[in-house]
């Protein structure tokens, strides 16, 4: 029995690290443009990026999700009543859960990103467009290559903040590995195997993690290292 719980609590971590990259991409999205909108110099954008970061790093993170899940739905629910229509808007714990850590974490990721790119000289962007290049091609060229390299170990965090996060959706029923793992103790009343279980998978995801982010930062500080050298 125990084994077949084990192999039901392992398939589950296939979802858990779908919702983990999923969230991450639409994280890095929301950061991306919270980045830029901060730094864009227009007040009313830097007070909509800076509104946007303040709430959502002062709300706890489970209370996102409640509302996400429970009471967004219901607010469309009745928007939709009131303009007539029997529709009925209803979210998946996984969607939910996506939308839920991407908008969380985009908080962070703007503050990371917005670091990253005032730590570059503004003298290269300068150089770049008198060379000729449009805005889209200094960013792509000049600015993105070194904001990723700077950008890497509070991304790495992130990251690894985001993974232990998804464990908050199976409070919503989304069968990840959590809710395996608290289903599969509560029938064998081994909480103790089950649980430890659960947390060798996301210290494996986070130490395989930690080498990959760790090479991809080698990777785009190879230029850097030479030019300082």
């Amino acid at each position: 029995m125990i084994a077949e719980y084990t192999r039901s609590v392992l398939a589950a971590g296939t979802v858990t690290l779908a919702l983990a990259f999923a969230s991450i991409v639409l994280a890095t999205a929301f950061g991306m443009i919270g980045a830029l909108a901060k730094l864009s110099g227009k007040p009313r954008v830097v007070w909509l990026a800076t509104l946007y970061t303040t709430v959502v790093r002062g709300i706890p993170d489970l209370v996102i999700m409640f509302i996400v899940f429970y009471s967004l739905p219901g607010a469309i629910n009745q928007m939709l009543t009131a303009l007539g229509s029997d529709a009925n808007f209803e979210l998946n714990p996984f969607v939910a859960g996506t939308l839920t850590l991407g908008l969380i974490f985009g908080a962070y990721m703007t503050e990371t990103f917005r670091g990253a790119l005032q730590r570059i000289p503004r003298g290269q962007s300068e150089a770049g467009y008198a060379y000729g290049m449009t805005a889209w091609q200094v960013y792509r060229r000049i600015l993105l290559p070194q904001m990723v390299r700077l950008a890497i170990p509070g991304f790495t965090n992130n990251w690894l903040v985001l993974v232990k996060g998804t464990a908050l959706v199976s409070l919503i029923g989304l069968h990840d590995l959590m809710f395996r793992a608290r289903g599969a103790a509560e029938a064998t009343r081994e909480p103790f195997t089950f649980y430890v279980l659960a947390g060798v998978f996301y210290l494996i995801v986070t130490i395989v993690s930690l080498i990959a982010l760790h090479y991809v930062g080698r990777r785009f500080a190879v230029g850097a290292r030479e030019v300082r050298a």
